[in-house]
């Protein structure tokens, strides 16, 4: 793979691989580092990634190994949200963009209190709108392991929305949707 191949088949992933190493480091900082590490291991295999079968789904689960790798060598476990992902809407007027981030934090939050396995699936499925065969072969799990996360993550979400902000709720419930 030449140079140009590279950045027209690997570089239009960097997004989904920065919010999922933002989602699981927790550290903006952290996870712009990591994503420009996992682009030189790439390019330091770029002969073989013709070979791939699912290049998505094999680059997210780079991302994954590579967050859970740094996790790991960390001395302290601690996880801190500061500077959330840019889910705002598009809508030109300040107040709804603001509202609609401000949602977004909210479910992020929420997202952080699901088991990792839920919240992972979850971050690829709903998020990243992964078809459920990606997310598993990203995850290296089985295909009904996802679904039945999917569906637990679903289901502890709705259940905390149903105690909390209409809004939330409301927001959520249209992303289910999908």
């Amino acid at each position: 793979m030449n140079p140009t191949d590279f950045k027209n088949t690997i570089l239009p992933y960097k997004d989904k691989m920065f919010r999922l190493a933002l989602r699981l480091l927790n550290k903006r900082e952290e996870a712009e580092d990591l994503v420009q590490e996992a682009l030189i291991k790439l390019w330091q295999q770029h002969d073989r990634l013709a070979e791939v079968q699912n290049l998505e789904a094999w680059v997210i689960r780079l991302t994954k190994n590579q967050c859970i790798d740094r996790l790991r060598g960390s001395k302290n476990g601690h996880k801190e949200w500061k500077d959330g992902l840019d889910w705002a809407d598009s809508t030109p007027l300040p107040d709804a963009r603001t509202e609609s981030a401000d949602t977004m934090n909210k479910l992020q939050k929420l997202m952080e209190r699901l088991p990792e396995n839920q919240r992972l699936v979850m971050q690829l499925r709903d998020v990243e709108g992964m078809s459920y065969q990606e997310v598993a072969e990203a995850l290296d799990i089985p295909l009904a392991q996802v679904k039945i996360n999917l569906f637990r993550a679903r289901q502890t979400m709705k259940s905390i929305l149903g105690r909390g902000d209409k809004k939330i709720s409301d927001h959520f419930a249209r992303g289910l949707d999908k």
